[in-house]
């Protein structure tokens, strides 16, 4: 599976959260919200997720290998750094 498109919509005024990223896969399956966050040793991802009734929040969609979280959190977070970013609050 390959990443065939990422859109990442920078915020402003959001604390920790830096961006909304939407990734598609093989030009056939989309992944919407996935947030970039600026952590205490740098940006990271967090991929989509939902709260429960007992207050909790678990993701919706995730990678399931360590190797693949890796290496699509490196490819977004370049994106991100390189300035391919457009401007606005909106989510999907």
């Amino acid at each position: 599976m390959q990443v065939s498109e990422i859109r990442i919509r920078k915020v402003e005024g959001e604390g920790k959260l830096k961006a909304y990223v939407t990734v598609t896969f093989d030009s056939c399956f989309v992944v919407h919200n996935v947030k970039i966050i600026e952590g205490k040793t740098g940006l990271f991802i967090a991929m989509p997720s939902r709260k429960t009734a007992n207050g909790e929040y678990k993701d919706v969609a995730h990678p399931i290998s360590p190797d693949f979280r890796i290496a699509l959190q490196n490819q977004i977070i370049s994106e991100y750094e390189a300035g391919h970013v457009e401007t606005g609050s909106a989510e999907d």
